[in-house]
Parts: C-alpha cells; structure tokens; sequence
C-alpha cells in the first residue's frame, strides 16, 4: 500500500524510524514545528494546502502525524482518498503510545513540561519560550522585568519529563533536559516513549479506538469526549 504522511517535524526521528520499517511505501513530508502557535484557523488552512496538493496523486490515504492539536485539525476536509488521523489531543499522547498512559502520567504528575529529542533540536517556538534562562530573558527584557516573565512563564510548570524514545543518537538530549530542570529548580523524571502508536499510524490497521478515519465528503470535528476527534459530513 502506498501511503503518504503529513506530519510535524518535532517527530521526525520516530517517523521515520518507523516508515523505514513499514510494510508499507510511506512518502513522508514535514511541516514546521509550531503551527498551532499561529491559531487554529491558519493550522488547518496549512494542512488543508497539502490535502489540496496531494490531488491528484498514487496514494490509497493521507495519514497525519498530528493530533487535534488546539482544534488545529478541526474542520479539515478529506477529497477523493480518506484521511487518518491519530485520536489524540498533541503529539504528546504519540510519544507515549496511547491516550491512556498520557492522562494517567498527566493526573499524577500535575505541572509537567514534557520534552523530546524533536522538541529540543527543532528550534523554539513562543510556547516554548519558558525554556529560556534567566540570562536569556535579561538580555532582551532588562534583570526586573526577567524576574518577573520568568515567573509569569514558568508558574504552571515544575517538572520536566523527558521521553527517551530509543532513537536518539546519545545523551545529549536527556542532559539538556537536566540541565533545564536543574536551572529552574524543577523535578526532573526520564521516562521510556512507546513507537507502537506512530508504528501503527504508518502499517496500519487504523481500528476506530486508536484512528479517525475521515471518508471523502466528510471533515474532521472535535469530539468533546473521550474520543477526541469525530466527523461531520461537509455540505
């Protein structure tokens, strides 16, 4: 089956430790890390973009490597081929293999900032901006005013939880993340990621408790239970 996957870029290394993989010929495209932050209006006019540019083409569906992220995906149209799509809230439940782990890991670990290898080395975003230092935050804002942006910034969060996924070339990422926990004064926990989720996403079966399946004619639509994504039929 020949596939393609439209994913975000701060999974690069598990994707395509998966699709190297596959049963499956997956053609892979990355989009910036960072669509959400741009509100959700403009997150799924850029996906809708590569649905439309992906017409014609040789590919049975679409898969995204994406969950609804902040409603990014919702309201995103599938045209002549079915899209696939995670049943997650972001990219987070993914890392971990399932939504069930992420919430249970969320509930006992309130203040939790997670942290990947694609987190890290693919450049901040504003989101991400409670990773810089204090001496960062002085250097643009003045010593008073870092002071208090850091605290502003970094009050919901004590704890970094970083997610080994076994595709990192070494430790450098894990040390990052210590050091950043270190810094703040935040508790620090590594815990190992799960690849099945991100496996199945690229091999397939796509079975309904794990995957929307959005049919042409029929858009994405956020599920407000434990589902989290549904569908609607575009009129």
């Amino acid at each position: 089956m020949r596939l393609k996957l439209i994913a975000c870029e701060v999974l690069y290394r598990e994707i395509c430790e998966a699709a190297a993989r596959s049963v499956n010929q997956v053609d892979i495209e990355f989009l910036p890390k960072g669509l959400h932050d741009q509100g959700s209006r403009r997150m799924r006019a850029a996906l809708q973009e590569r649905v439309d540019a992906a017409e014609p083409g040789p590919h049975e569906r679409l898969l995204f490597g994406y969950g609804l992220c902040g409603n990014g995906l919702t309201g995103l149209e599938a045209r002549s081929r079915p899209l696939v799509i995670p049943r997650a809230h972001d990219c987070i439940t993914l890392f971990l293999g399932s939504r069930e782990r992420y919430q249970d890991y969320f509930e006992q670990h309130p203040g939790v900032y997670f942290l990947t290898s694609g987190w890290i080395e693919r450049g901040r975003n504003l989101e991400s901006q409670l990773s810089l230092s204090f001496a960062d935050l002085a250097v643009r804002y003045g010593e008073e005013d870092a002071r208090y942006l850091q605290q502003e910034l970094t009050k919901h969060y004590r704890q970094f939880t970083y997610i080994e996924m076994g595709v990192e070339p070494d430790d450098r990422f894990e040390r990052c993340t210590q050091e950043e926990a270190a810094s703040r004064g935040w508790a620090y926990e590594k815990v190992r990621g799960d690849l099945s989720l991100i496996r199945r996403l690229v091999d397939g079966p796509w079975d309904a408790p794990r995957f929307l399946t959005v049919l042409p004619g029929q858009r994405v639509a956020a599920a407000h239970d434990g589902t989290v994504l549904g569908v609607e039929e575009v009129r």
